[in-house]
């Protein structure tokens, strides 16, 4: 059975969905979950692209102990260099290089001839090779570049001190046997190719880009590259978690399989949702919620007899259990603490005592505490309690089909200050981002405003996802409660918050 090594971009490429902003608490949480996964290598993103990115990687690399971390450079030695002060105290710590190879990035893009190209290539692969034990050296719309020309620069980058190579399917342009055939090509026509590993990178512009992976493994290549839920640039890239399923499913017909603990799938799935905003479709293969739902009676009766007569994939292979304990007022500390270290939620024991009173708060309102609740409060309190710049302290708001809706806002700022507003709205949401606007003193722009419920029943929580713009920069923030009104308030404080907390980190780096 051939092993194939899984290359998370989550971080990175996955961060690259539009309205997508995450921070450094919320990418080591999803970094954590991801090595609970099991995935082979991280790529925590793109160091050269800001100071914001180069910590949060160089945060990452010093956490993670179970897998390998790796951060994007471009053929550039400044990319380089401060891929290495993010990456150097991790473990394993690898480069990803690239640069364009196709005839169309090459003109427009990079404006340099082939040859200028290849010279670019061997000279920063050389560089990097000074420094990291493992580079990944990736010809960018390699599935549009020129076959005699790939198999070129890739003999040569090998001769540099490349250790993988990565051929990247950019635009999500090439279709399975086309990109089975350009491996096949290059195990034929580089003379060195059997001293590295082949990657394989595919993005989903046709929908093909699992498929396009499938095919790569039956034809040479030993790691495929991706994203959870399939997040990533324009259409997003390879759903890591179809493609690991249908190598354990098949594994008949691909004969490889991957060292992915299917089990944290649904959890790995559900975090990556809830911290980039972006929702699950019903439909989707393997962790949409209605991937092992049966409404047809026909299908009903055959899983009653038999599960394998509807169903291919166990939920249970996935992480869903039908047996999850059920929390409610009455739950001690002890049961709590379990539940939460059971769903994979690590909570400081400084913590525990803070998150165990928001728990009782909200159970003595709540029937039943559900699995996706308890994530959703654990999470909600974690990432936000070091970025308190303004608290919501109380909102009242009066609405009626025949008066102007008015809300009344409470707000503790900086320094204890307390600030109250009030304004109205064309509606009850308008007014009440209205007063919160005026309580910022400045303009925001609510650019996205997405709502929807944790769980199902009368008394579900309400789950809000704002993006807006806010002091020059773009911000996105989440809320939770009850509530749908005091949710949308958090969503927008938590928004405001997150570029405050940015504003006051780079403050204290630069007196430290």
């Amino acid at each position: 059975m051939q092993k194939v090594n899984i290359f998370d971009t989550t971080l990175r490429d996955g961060e690259q969905s539009a309205g997508v902003n995450l921070n450094i608490s919320e990418k080591l949480e999803i970094a954590r979950q991801l090595e609970r996964l099991n995935v082979d290598i991280i790529e925590a993103g793109f160091p050269a692209a800001s100071k914001g990115d180069l910590s949060s990687v160089r945060e990452i690399a010093r956490t993670i102990k179970g897998c390998s971390v790796t951060g994007l450079a471009r053929s550039v030695f400044s990319d380089i260099d401060a891929a290495w002060e993010a990456l150097r105290e991790g473990t394993a710590p690898r480069l990803h290089l690239f640069i364009a190879t196709s005839p169309i990035h090459m003109k427009y893009k990079l404006k340099q001839t082939p040859e200028q190209v290849k010279e670019t290539a061997i000279t920063t692969v050389k560089y990097a090779a000074e420094r990291f034990p493992v580079i990944q050296w990736s010809a960018e719309d390699a599935t549009r570049t020129d076959l005699p020309f790939l198999a070129e620069i890739v003999e040569e980058v090998i001769q540099a001190g490349a250790h993988v190579i990565n051929i990247p399917d950019t635009v999500g342009y090439t279709t399975p046997e086309e990109y089975g055939a350009i491996f096949q090509y290059l195990l034929a026509n580089v003379p060195s190719i059997g001293k590295v590993q082949l990657s394989a990178h595919c993005h989903d512009d046709l929908g093909m880009a699992v498929s396009n992976s499938l095919a790569a493994v039956r034809n040479g290549v030993t790691q495929v590259e991706g994203t959870i839920n399939g997040i990533g640039e324009r259409a997003g890239n390879t759903a890591l978690e179809e493609f690991a399923v249908a190598l354990n499913i098949r594994n008949d017909h691909y004969q490889a399989d991957t060292r992915l603990n299917l089990k944290e799938i649904s959890r790995t799935s559900s975090l990556v949702s809830k911290l980039t905003g972006i929702e699950v479709p019903p439909n989707k293969a393997v962790v949409g919620r209605n991937a092992f739902a049966h409404e047809s009676g026909i299908h009903q009766d055959g899983v009653l007899k038999e599960k394998t007569t509807y169903e291919i994939i166990s939920p249970e292979l996935v992480g869903y259990q039908s047996n999850a304990m059920v929390l409610g007022k009455h739950s001690g500390r002890h049961a709590f603490r379990s539940r939460l270290a059971e769903l994979g939620l690590a909570v400081p024991d400084e913590d525990i005592n803070r998150l165990f009173a928001v728990f009782k708060d909200l159970a003595d309102r709540k029937k039943v505490m559900t699995d996706d609740d308890l994530a959703a409060i654990v999470l909600e309190q974690k990432l936000s309690k070091d970025q308190q710049f303004y608290e919501l302290v109380s909102i009242q708001v009066q609405y009626g089909t025949t008066q102007v809706p008015t809300a009344t806002v409470t707000l503790s700022g900086c320094e204890n200050e307390v600030i109250q507003e009030a304004a109205t709205g064309s509606g009850s949401i308008e007014a009440l981002y209205n007063t919160l606007e005026k309580c910022m003193k400045e303009t925001i722009h609510l650019l996205d405003y997405r709502i929807q419920s944790v769980g199902a029943g009368r008394d579900a929580l309400a789950q809000v996802f704002v993006k807006m713009h806010y002091a020059g920069k773009e911000t996105s923030g989440r809320g939770l409660a009850q509530d749908v009104l005091e949710a949308s308030a958090k969503a927008y404080l938590n928004a405001v918050n997150r570029v405050l907390f940015i504003e006051e980190s780079s403050k204290t780096a630069v007196l430290g």
